[in-house]
């Protein structure tokens, strides 16, 4: 059992870890994106759409760090022989 415990934690860590640096990457994004139109207005529309796609390239970690969550949690290859060796 213990086992699985291990598994929900390193779930839960892994998903705090990513999503206290998605935030500040993004924070630290988005600060600049404003200062840059504050300096320069008419650039705008540039800096908007490389700040959208620099969001998107950091949101996908979040979403990688859930998806190795959701495979610890739930398709763990080594279930099975944890669950053999515990019956033993």
């Amino acid at each position: 059992m213990e086992f699985f415990a291990w598994c929900v934690m390193a779930a839960g860590i892994g998903m705090g870890l990513g999503s206290f640096g998605t935030g500040i990457g993004q924070g630290l994004a988005i600060q600049k994106a404003v200062e840059g139109v504050a300096r320069n207005p008419g650039a705008s529309g540039k800096i908007m759409t490389i700040m959208l796609i620099g969001l998107a390239m950091i949101e996908s970690l979040a979403i990688y760090v859930f998806v190795v969550a959701m495979i610890i949690l739930f398709a763990n290859p080594f279930t099975a022989t944890v669950v053999e060796l515990i019956g033993h």
